[in-house]
């Protein structure tokens, strides 16, 4: 503990070392007690400060300003809401695995339908990769 910071806790917090911060709380008493003198000093300044913080008084509320409180709270909503919203969830979702399947359903047909038909080309099912059934070497 410095003589400088000594000087700054005692001057923002007062005499009283219950105010002090209690991380430079120990620190601060044994410089005090090192520096008697000059720590009496500082202290004796400070007064002015410790009947400051005694005499600061913060009031109640009243009564009216529980009530503006109170009305001003957002209202709650009734508990069939959240049961409505996740019955819309769960429709939401069972509307979207339906469509899913669906779609794989119509896939799978079309793919097997294709593929058993002679009359339909499927060069369509082959990739870049594998081989191709269309000819494009005179063009």
């Amino acid at each position: 503990m410095t003589p400088e910071r000594f000087h700054t806790i005692v001057e923002a917090y007062g005499a009283d070392p219950r105010r002090w911060p209690e991380q430079e709380r120990a620190a601060a008493q044994a410089w005090a007690a090192a520096h008697r003198a000059e720590a009496d000093a500082a202290l004796a300044e400070s007064s002015s400060v410790d009947a400051w913080l005694a005499c600061d008084e913060v009031a109640p509320p009243d009564r009216a300003l529980q009530q503006r409180v109170v009305a001003s709270a957002p209202a709650r909503r009734a508990p069939w809401f959240r049961h409505r919203m996740w019955w819309s969830g769960a429709a939401l979702a069972g509307v979207g695995l339906t469509g899913g399947l669906a779609g794989a359903l119509a896939v799978s047909f079309f793919v097997l339908a294709g593929a058993t038909s002679p009359a339909h080309d499927s060069s369509y099912l082959t990739t870049g990769f594998g081989e191709s059934t269309a000819d494009w070497s005179g063009e």
